[in-house]
């Protein structure tokens, strides 16, 4: 089955993971997936990730899911998929969304690689709001 929009994937089996309540994800690896995973990392919703080899060359991102330990809910609230393959969502540098009042993040695909919202902000520049999340 190809997939025509694989970071809609990426969200959907992290959405569907925790919903089941599941500690640990894998999903199909792919440079953008594995910049993602790292900026979800170090924004504190994932507890941990490592990247796995695969037979078939593409590799595996192992993702271990977040969960307050009180409550028992997951870290990530919500994700939104904002920019779709029918319709791509550009802004520039100075239109750059702020999700929830700056709690939230939006992951924007830029000329300088993935960045969040916050440090594409800083660089000055502009590109793919990829989604939102918080």
């Amino acid at each position: 089955m190809a997939l025509t929009d694989p970071i809609a994937d990426f969200l959907t089996r992290i959405r569907n993971a925790q919903m089941a309540g599941h500690r640990m994800v894998e999903i199909p690896a792919s440079n953008i997936k594995k910049r993602i995973t790292e900026i979800l990392y170090d924004q504190g919703y994932i507890l941990k990730y490592k990247f796995i080899e695969t037979s078939n060359k593409q590799g595996a991102i192992q993702i271990a899911l977040k969960y307050d330990k009180q409550s028992s809910q997951p870290v990530i609230k919500k994700m939104t998929r904002i920019s779709k393959p029918g319709l791509r969502k550009y802004v520039k540098a100075t239109e750059l969304p702020s999700v929830i009042n700056g709690l939230g993040l939006a992951i924007v695909s830029t000329s300088q690689g993935v960045l969040t919202d916050k440090a594409a902000r800083k660089a000055n520049i502009g590109g793919e709001v990829l989604f939102y999340i918080y």
